[in-house]
């Protein structure tokens, strides 16, 4: 099978996290898409298959060359977002000759060229597409799809000589749970690729540091007819909280290794409200300096209004891959020959987020991440680019083949 064709199947599993879930995994369709994997992985023929209680699924590929090479490992996660509709989801090959494309007449949703200037590059080529009522799952499905059909033409073609390779499927990547169940010892590789990324070509190795803050407002409630110097309307507290933080550095006004606060979810009513935000930033000092910003905004309300009147709450949530893959600099060269070696132009793109990967790499696993071929996930024009996919599929046999020659004593 080809990748694309993979991934058509695949998207039609409604597999989103749930982050008000429980277990692992986090939602009942994510147990569904792992037995579906699970058997294509039994039918194809990869050895060491298992689907454990977390709902974590591994396989292995045997090495077919004598010498001892280092284990290499391919990932990727079965979830797709919550953030975009996500079920009954219709996708379907289009021939892409440029311009705009119609993806619902009925609703009259288009993904303009104007909005998405890089749609022109990909004149000529096939793309997968939703009607623009739900998100795609290319994120990461994609990624499923490509290492899969990596597998069966390493499995089918004894003349592409490979070590040892293994593959792990993990649920709840969206809601950052991904790696809170994984065996590496199970796993056992000695190097491993996330395959989680955006346009093909794509070779990242840093990622952002992240926290959380949640904020609790406590207000004072009473009759608004005697409300005139009494009255504190918690709802009021957090918008003024909120105004205290840089306009400037919100995600819509950032790019690159831009860091940014988030106000990701609120509510509440005048006795009290709650904010939470998401803080990112590739340096980690900045980081600390937007925790220090969160404090400082709760401490001037608390001045202003009286003493617990905004209570903050940060969590430390993952850190940059960076410090970690770095000490590594062969896998990202590795890449970049595959790349290149399968027909494209590798680029170096730090991640505006977090992979598995980045949890993986300080578990001691090191785990750069690599480009699906897709664009505009957790959205509801995101779409993959079918050509692309195979080319994709075409680097991970490179990087597998580069790897039979590496010695696991290089970690």
């Amino acid at each position: 099978m080809k990748a694309y064709e993979r991934l058509l199947q695949y998207v039609r599993i409604a597999s989103a996290s749930d982050e008000k879930g429980a277990g692992s995994p986090s939602a009942p369709g994510i147990w569904d898409m792992a037995r579906l994997l699970e058997r294509e992985m039994r039918e194809m023929g990869l050895s060491e298959v298992c689907l454990d209680e977390h709902c974590y699924l591994y396989a292995a590929i045997p090495a077919n060359i004598e010498t001892e090479a280092a284990v290499l490992g391919f990932i990727a996660h079965m979830d797709v977002s919550p953030a975009s509709p996500c079920e009954d989801i219709r996708a379907r090959l289009v021939d892409y000759d440029g311009g705009d494309i119609l993806l619902s007449e009925d609703k009259n949703i288009v993904m303009r060229v104007s909005d998405f200037p890089f749609l022109e590059d990909y004149a000529g080529k096939r793309l997968i597409v939703t009607d623009g009522t739900t998100l795609l799952g290319a994120d990461d499905k994609a990624g499923i799809a490509e290492i899969l059909t990596m597998a069966e033409r390493l499995l089918a073609d004894d003349s592409i000589k490979h070590g040892k390779i293994v593959i792990a499927f993990t649920p709840d990547e969206e809601i950052g749970r991904g790696t809170e169940h994984f065996d590496l010892k199970r796993f056992g590789a000695d190097f491993a690729y996330t395959v989680d990324g955006g346009r093909f070509g794509e070779i990242s190795y840093e990622n952002f540091n992240a926290s959380s803050a949640q904020v609790s407002f406590t207000g004072r409630s009473v009759h608004p007819g005697t409300a005139k110097n009494v009255l504190i309307n918690a709802q009021l507290l957090a918008m003024e909280f909120f105004s205290m933080l840089p306009a400037a550095e919100r995600p819509e006004n950032t790019e690159g290794r831009e860091g940014f606060f988030l106000l990701d979810e609120s509510g509440g009513s005048v006795e009290s409200a709650f904010q939470r935000y998401i803080l990112r930033d590739h340096d980690a000092r900045r980081l600390r300096a937007r925790e220090d910003m969160i404090g400082e905004a709760a401490r001037r309300i608390n001045e202003r209004y009286g003493e617990g009147r905004a209570e903050p709450v940060i969590t430390q949530t993952y850190r940059n891959m960076a410090e970690v893959v770095e000490k590594c600099p062969f896998m990202i060269d590795i890449a970049k020959e595959a790349v290149r070696a399968a027909g494209g132009e590798p680029f170096i793109a730090p991640i505006r987020g977090g992979t598995d990967g980045a949890n993986l790499s300080f578990m001691g696993l090191p785990c750069p991440n690599l480009g699906t071929a897709s664009h505009n996930h957790h959205g509801r024009l995101e779409f993959a680019c079918a050509d692309d996919m195979e080319l994709v599929v075409g680097t991970l046999v490179k990087i597998a083949e580069a790897y039979a020659s590496i010695d696991k004593r290089q970690r």
